[in-house]
């Protein structure tokens, strides 16, 4: 069934027919809502994923704007508010836009690419899948840092509408980013095509594509309670870890938290 968004928001909103009539419920019987009433999104709120069609998705990444992180986020917002998700219309309310200042790793700084930061900010508000968000997460960072992205096989090429031209003249080859970095995922790619950053656009658009696909795959994995792929740090970084603890550290190394790929950066102590 195909509503408008008045219609979703009715829905949100909620009517109760009282004895003298029908009237909009208040808004301290909806938590989620302002004082006019219309629903938004609260902290900690949970929204429910049902499993979406990945290349779909992944081509709707590609032909949408605005830069990596609102490519994922809208790509998979947009998904689900067309799904048969029972908070269907829930996020059809999310603005999507916000997720704009994540391009080139948050306003062309080059920290972290925006597709990882996407993911986190949407996995954030879903509801609990099957006990694995947290891995959901970290199965597609470590995709993001060991993968040679983005995807250009043929049948990925067609599926999200790009074309074998664009990948020899424009993507020229994949790469591996070592890192969730914009910053190393950019430079590995310009050192293997020979592309400088202000020709990353064909290469970013379907980087996003392959993203917003492999996020899918990951949460349909989920859904169905099966088992994802790792989602721990090279064995490299692990071993740092032995040193640089979260609880205890040895002798005098400093703590540290993370999961990401460090030996990108830090050589370690002994070469």
């Amino acid at each position: 069934m195909t509503i408008n968004r008045r219609q979703a928001l009715t829905q949100i909103i909620g009517i109760s027919t009282a004895a003298a009539g029908a009237t909009l419920m208040g808004t301290s019987a909806f938590a989620a809502t302002d004082e006019a009433g219309n629903y938004k999104l609260e902290l900690g709120e949970k929204l429910k994923y049902v499993p979406l069609d990945a290349m779909a998705t992944a081509k709707l990444a590609y032909e949408t704007g605005g830069g990596c992180m609102h490519q994922v986020f809208y790509s998979l917002i947009h998904m689900l508010s067309l799904s048969d998700s029972v908070d269907a219309a829930k996020f059809a309310s999310i603005p999507t836009a916000l997720a704009g200042y994540g391009a080139a790793g948050i306003a062309g700084q080059g920290t972290v690419c925006g597709n990882n930061n996407a993911t986190g900010m949407l996995v954030n508000f879903l509801d609990d899948i099957n006990g694995q968000n947290g891995a959901v997460i970290g199965a597609l960072f470590r995709y993001y840092e060991n993968t040679e992205l983005p995807l250009s096989s043929p049948e990925f090429v067609a599926g999200i509408g790009s074309t074998a031209e664009k990948t020899t003249d424009e993507v020229v080859s994949s790469s591996v980013a070592n890192s969730i970095l914009c910053h190393s995922s950019i430079s590995n790619w310009s050192k293997a095509s020979g592309k400088t950053f202000a020709q990353k656009g064909e290469r970013c658009k379907r980087l996003s594509a392959s993203i917003a696909f492999h996020l899918v795959e990951l949460l349909n994995i989920a859904y169905k309670g099966d088992t994802l792929p790792q989602s721990k740090p090279s064995d490299e970084a692990q071993a740092c870890q032995s040193c640089h603890g979260v609880d205890a550290t040895m002798s005098s190394a400093a703590s540290v938290k993370t999961d990401m790929e460090c030996t990108t950066c830090h050589t370690g102590h002994f070469n």
